[in-house]
């Protein structure tokens, strides 16, 4: 599946991409897969476990929303 207008694929976590979680709230909302390269083939994150508890913090002090965050194995 190719990126889309609310689909973005990431290779790692940058706190300056809560700016594209911020446009998905404010639009019909989103997803942003964490691992994949701009193809969509799956190239994996180290250090997954904290930032699945992290990255919700990070947008909940940051915007005051909450998000999920799922593990896709």
């Amino acid at each position: 599946m190719p990126e889309q207008q609310n689909i973005e694929y990431k290779s790692a976590w940058h706190d300056d991409y809560l700016k594209w979680i911020c446009g998905f709230s404010n639009a019909i909302g989103g997803i942003i897969y964490i691992g994949k390269d701009d193809v969509g083939n799956v190239i994996g994150i180290e250090g997954y476990k904290k930032l699945m508890d992290d990255i919700p913090n990070k947008v909940r002090n940051a915007m005051g929303i909450t998000v999920e965050v799922n593990l896709h194995e």
